[in-house]
């Protein structure tokens, strides 16, 4: 497991999540699909099964209750921090890219970002897939070179004198971030929390969403 702490450096531009293309290894894998396929050792149908179950059953909205789980219960936000994997399997969060997860909270002093540098490890029971831009090249070693230039690419500018740690998820160990939970939701309850946390918030590459005005103030009252 490795870990980098970084200072408060200039943006970067450069990587632009919202237009990521097929890397080469995924053109790779498309070929070696249709070969398998067309040989009949690989059955699309199967295939696409399983892309739904991660796509619909896992994926971040398993995250996000167990970020809001941890918002709203002390007890169990102790328990993530000492023991993220059996914190996360006792809300049936489990299974196959899951076996150790460590979770990391932001804090108003510090932002966590996560990468693979080596290649996607991610943390599918919670997470569901990872984006086409998470497993590209630019990413990855932008993620370590300069991660608040990697920040401001998805459009977060964190003060200057907040640090940024960047986590690097391996075969034995992956992150999971616990995001600072937006002011003014006080009143909310976990489902509504949950709406609030986004994949990337759970990566280290966005915030929690701020909760809409009649939301935040349950009476439906402007202030």
């Amino acid at each position: 497991m490795s870990q980098h702490s970084h200072p408060p450096s200039a943006p970067a531009q450069g990587h632009d999540h919202e237009h990521s293309t097929l890397g080469e290894m995924d053109l790779r894998v498309r070929a070696l699909e249709t070969l398998l396929t067309a040989k009949g050792y690989l059955d699309p149908a199967a295939l696409d099964r399983i892309i739904e179950t991660y796509e619909t059953q896992v994926g971040p909205h398993n995250g996000a209750r167990v970020v809001a789980k941890a918002w709203t219960e002390p007890a169990y936000a102790d328990w993530l921090r000492r023991d993220a994997t059996a914190a996360i399997a006792s809300l049936g969060y489990a299974g196959r890219q899951g076996e150790h997860l460590v979770a990391v909270e932001n804090t108003p002093g510090q932002h966590n970002l996560v990468v693979c540098t080596l290649c996607s490890c991610y943390p599918w029971p919670v997470l569901g897939l990872p984006p086409v831009w998470y497993k590209s090249a630019p990413y990855r070693a932008k993620a370590v070179i300069d991660p608040r230039g990697v920040l401001a690419d998805f459009g977060v500018r964190l003060p200057a004198d907040t640090a940024i740690r960047v986590w690097d998820s391996t075969a034995e160990i992956r992150y999971l971030v616990i995001p600072l939970r937006p002011p003014g939701t006080e009143g909310l309850s976990q489902d509504a929390l949950a709406a609030l946390v986004t994949r990337d918030a759970m990566i280290g590459t966005g915030l929690a969403l701020e909760p809409p005005a009649q939301a935040a103030d349950p009476s439906g009252v402007a202030p």
